[in-house]
């Protein structure tokens, strides 16, 4: 079974294992609401299923919403 790391997040809350906070987006528009509720530092990352996301560049550490946005 392949699951997105949102889709794993979700049956582990659903057992009881806590996970860190995070918000599924889908469009830029969401974004910034999303860095409200989270703060800073975070992460970004791209829900793909494959591999290598952090070679490909689809995994983004932020410090501040210029680097965010």
């Amino acid at each position: 079974m392949k699951l997105y790391e949102y889709q794993a997040k979700e049956v582990f809350n659903d057992f009881g294992i806590d996970t860190p906070n995070s918000r599924l987006i889908t469009s830029v528009a969401q974004l910034q609401d999303a860095l409200d509720v989270i703060g800073f530092p975070c992460v970004l990352k791209s829900q793909v299923l494959s591999g290598g996301r952090g070679k490909a560049g689809l995994i983004v550490f932020v410090r501040d919403n210029d680097q965010a946005l």
